[in-house]
């Protein structure tokens, strides 16, 4: 099966150490996972291999999508992989729509070489992905992480 992936990659201006706060705090992450008008009201993690990785996404409507994930595999400061395919402690979910790529490498002078990548399961998921507006979405959650990162 061919991989079916999107991504965001950019350099970034702030530390590795400030983006990983982001990842890794839930009251830092609901901030900015997801792009506004839309919130992210509730977030649970555990950052380990095997730990839980939940956000519940509300659009203005009111609309709620619970997201369970779990951590698959981390370098601190450097790479955060986590999927849906598991719910925490190894736990099966539902049904796998991707494997989420965080990596962040120094680019020199504080700033900060970002990738995020989703690697979906099928080219149908890609596409449905693509179709709930992944790029404008993770564009701008990418800015508001910036944005907030760059204010601790």
């Amino acid at each position: 099966m061919a991989q079916s992936v999107l991504f965001i990659e950019r350099t970034i201006d702030t530390s590795r150490d400030k983006l990983w706060r982001c990842w890794t705090d839930a009251a830092l992450l609901k901030q900015w996972f997801c792009p506004k008008p839309w919130t992210v009201p509730d977030a649970e993690l555990d950052i380990r291999p095997g730990g839980v990785f939940r956000t519940v996404m509300q659009g203005p409507n009111g609309e709620r999508h619970d997201n369970p994930g779990q951590v698959l595999a981390l370098r601190p400061l450097e790479q955060l992989i986590t999927s849906d395919a598991f719910t925490g402690d190894w736990q099966p979910g539902e049904k796998p729509f991707l494997i989420s790529v965080v990596t962040m490498l120094d680019a020199g002078n504080g700033m900060t070489h970002y990738r995020w990548e989703a690697r979906h399961w099928s080219e149908e998921d890609q596409k449905s992905h693509e179709e709930m507006g992944f790029e404008a979405g993770w564009n701008a959650s990418t800015d508001q992480l910036e944005a907030l990162a760059k204010r601790l």
